[in-house]
């Protein structure tokens, strides 16, 4: 966003509010795929941030949803079933059983284990729909299933008239800058692929793979994203098993396009300490690493002052906690209450793994920037209560 598209935003709406750059996002998802390999998909996984799916549909080859919320979402954003992966650590059975029952064409579904491997199954087969499936293979954590448990299934199931399982779904973490881990991880995910065949004739059409590719929230942070990428790549390209890849890619992709706008309400000094409060605070904007503001995200302060005395301040949230901080000691000149200071890369997570609840104050507004520069507003501040005296008034 440059500054005159800052301003119209501001002009028209009250702070706190989110707004996501869509021109950024499609970029960015461009760019991505020009650094990857002929013929490999992007799977867009939507809790990176729900509020753009419709916005990438043709820009995304596929879509990764882990919730009934999510999925919701998708459907009646019109996004294609036939694009959507159904993923997640929990599969509901009442709402896989009216899925089913719609016999909407999903393009995928995953098993993170036996439990959620015999659901599918036996909703496929009770309805009579045939399904394709990766199976989840873990990296040592709570997600997925380790290599004997999807070996026995493989074993037990390969040819199910009704489950056609086509391959492996596999993540490992976020925010990860390791060629080497790539490397081991992909060295063990081509040996396993050929070890299937070898052991059951079973062939794997489809290799997900979860990047975790790191995203820049923070002054000093560096990462030569352009090095990393060539790595990666040549490491996919050096794999001896060819099966059709797909990168479930989330923060890379939408973290840019994002930008959190907040403004002061009331400025202070405790202790030879300069303190702004803000209208907004942690219940809304969360990153990846923060720690009680001991890092400085990017970040602009509006209007840009040239004249006037810098001085050192505190930013502040409107919650009644210590723990409110969102930036510590940032060199502003001449800062009044009525300024906006706006927050940059925030358009992953950041607008929904803040503890919103907290303190029951409102939901913010969620705002898209048009490649065309049109401003519409897709959430309007969500009230989290009913906020009216005149109920309250005593004859």
């Amino acid at each position: 966003m440059n500054a005159k598209q800052m301003n119209a935003v501001l002009s028209k709406y009250k702070t706190p509010f989110y707004v996501f750059d869509i021109k950024a996002l499609r970029d960015r998802i461009d760019h991505i795929r020009s650094s990857m390999p002929a013929g490999v998909a992007i799977c867009y996984a939507i809790k990176a941030n729900t509020f753009i799916v419709n916005e990438i549909c043709d820009h995304a080859d596929k879509f990764e949803v882990c919730s009934p919320g999510e999925l919701s979402i998708c459907l009646q954003q019109g996004i294609p079933a036939e694009k959507l992966v159904i993923s997640g650590v929990y599969k509901t059975p009442e709402v896989f059983e009216e899925l089913f029952e719609a016999n909407i064409p999903i393009g995928c579904y995953t098993a993170e284990s036996t439990v959620q491997f015999d659901l599918l199954r036996g909703l496929a087969h009770k309805h009579k729909r045939r399904i394709k499936l990766l199976l989840r293979l873990s990296s040592g954590n709570q997600f997925g299933m380790d290599e004997a448990e999807v070996e026995r299934i493989i074993a037990e199931h390969s040819g199910d008239e009704y489950v056609s399982i086509i391959g492996i779904q596999y993540f490992s973490g976020t925010q990860k800058t390791s060629l080497k881990k790539f490397q081991r991880e992909i060295d063990h995910l081509d040996e396993f692929m050929a070890e299937l065949e070898e052991k059951f004739g079973f062939k794997s059409e489809e290799l997900e793979f979860g990047t975790g590719f790191p995203v820049s929230y923070f002054e000093g942070e560096k990462t030569d994203e352009e090095a990393l990428f060539k790595g990666f790549f040549e490491i996919l390209l050096s794999m001896k098993y060819k099966a059709k890849l797909s990168l479930e890619i989330g923060r890379s992709i939408a973290a840019c396009c994002g930008s959190y706008f907040t403004s002061v309400v009331d400025a202070k000094t405790n202790k030879d300490q300069n303190y702004a409060i803000m209208d907004g605070g942690m219940h809304q904007l969360v990153y990846f690493g923060q720690f009680m503001a001991m890092k400085k995200p990017f970040l602009e302060v509006l209007p840009s002052r040239d004249t006037g005395e810098e001085k050192e301040w505190n930013l502040c949230g409107s919650l009644c906690t210590a723990n409110d901080i969102l930036v510590k000691q940032l060199p502003v000149r001449d800062l009044h209450i009525g300024d906006t200071v706006v927050f940059k890369n925030t358009g992953a997570y950041c607008p929904t793994e803040g503890i919103s609840l907290f303190l029951s104050r409102d939901l913010p507004r969620v705002i898209l920037l048009g490649e065309d520069g049109s401003i519409t507003s897709v959430r309007e501040p969500i009230d989290t209560y009913e906020f009216n005296l005149s109920k309250y008034e005593r004859n």
